[in-house]
């Protein structure tokens, strides 16, 4: 509890070191080997990857250190609205045009200070088998400010290569029975994989968007 109520207080820099420490920490220790691919996002640069599991926000920290998206209900849970709350995470309320509009603001702020903002664009999670429809209206704060979109495929595989669904949390299963299955699983292997950052196509916030679903789809095969 010390270390949790220092963390907001520590000089930003040390912050973020200690956050991907931590996360690189997390995944190892769930038996979780890490796997990069290709060039890490650059500095605030907007990251938009699949989503499979609660995993995916750890891995994405130990990849680099960023601020995710949120909404607003995850604020009220307990500890991890407290930490999320403390970690630059970007609440959005749905169905709020002035609330949008707020968050959008501070997202480009976030990017300009040189932070990678994090974003799962489904908008839900997956088995990792297929990708759904991308929602595009959040990458308006990075076309606003200018900013590279990082796409990034998330993986996780089976230590012989196969699709592995144990990290998947999905419908109404319970971060305990995620954790056990993660834990029952022997050889998980967490894949990122960093495509090209792509910048905005003049301002078309849909050919973007399709772009991104693309990129990602295709390296997911």
């Amino acid at each position: 509890m010390t270390v949790l109520a220092i963390f907001p207080l520590v000089p930003d820099p040390l912050r973020l070191s200690l956050k991907q420490r931590w996360s690189r920490a997390l995944v190892a220790t769930l038996g979780i080997r890490l796997e990069i691919h290709g060039e890490t996002p650059p500095a605030g640069a907007m990251i938009v990857a699949n989503h499979v599991s609660w995993v995916d926000i750890f891995a994405i920290n130990a990849l680099t250190p960023a601020a995710f998206i949120s909404k607003a209900e995850v604020r009220q849970w307990p500890l991890i609205g407290w930490l999320a709350q403390h970690n630059d995470t970007v609440f959005l309320r749905r169905g709020s045009r002035g609330h949008a509009r707020i968050v959008n603001t501070e997202i480009v702020r976030l990017m300009q200070s040189g932070k990678p903002v994090a974003l799962f664009p489904e908008g839900t999670t997956t088995d990792g088998s297929h990708l759904l429809h991308f929602h595009g209206a959040l990458l308006q704060p990075a076309i606003d400010a200018g900013a590279p979109i990082a796409p990034v495929a998330i993986r996780y595989l089976e230590a012989d290569g196969a699709l592995a669904l144990a990290p998947a949390y999905i419908g109404e299963m319970s971060l305990v029975a995620c954790i056990t299955n993660i834990i029952a699983a022997h050889g998980l292997r967490a894949r990122l994989t960093c495509l090209p950052p792509i910048r905005d196509d003049h301002g078309h916030r849909k050919v973007l968007n399709a772009r991104l679903h693309a990129a990602i789809a295709a390296e997911l095969g």
